[in-house]
């Protein structure tokens, strides 16, 4: 993570620097309460019908194996996103930093479905990454970055 220049920014970095290694089980406690089912029913509202977000990019090229697949992105500066909330069947979630404001997002989930997306950090505006705002699917980008691993989705 990027260390941010302003002082309502820094503060925030600390925060989520204490809490971090929290949110594992602030997460899964929520979610055996319903209150993370319920928190994903309202800010992404196809997760009802799939249990997943949009974006979807593709699948994992049969040639390859997961674990090649996750190598490869820690290669490319992705590293594991400890506050996100797990969708349905997600094995592993993976961000890129930018800054401290933004972020790459991939979601590999157990069948080879590839979900990602171009986000605020959780860190920069959490409600606003919480409820999706700023959102961008960036296709092109993650095709071009997963060209040789990913078989794009024909949707």
């Amino acid at each position: 993570m990027v260390y941010p220049t302003s002082p309502g920014d820094q503060l925030k970095y600390w925060f989520w620097r204490l809490y971090t290694p929290l949110h594992p089980l602030v997460r899964d406690v929520s979610s055996h309460f319903g209150i993370g089912r319920v928190l994903m029913w309202y800010a992404v509202p196809e997760g009802k019908q799939t249990g997943r977000q949009d974006y979807l990019l593709g699948t994992l090229h049969p040639a390859h194996s997961m674990r090649d697949f996750i190598s490869f992105l820690v290669g490319q500066g992705f590293a594991n996103h400890f506050v996100a909330w797990k969708d349905t069947d997600e094995l592993v979630s993976l961000r890129r930093v930018v800054d401290f404001r933004h972020q790459y997002h991939i979601r590999v989930f157990r069948d080879g479905e590839v979900r990602c997306h171009f986000e605020y950090t959780p860190e920069y505006r959490p409600v606003r990454h919480l409820v999706r705002v700023g959102f961008e699917a960036r296709a092109p980008e993650f095709r071009t970055l997963m060209r040789d691993w990913v078989v794009p989705s024909t949707d």
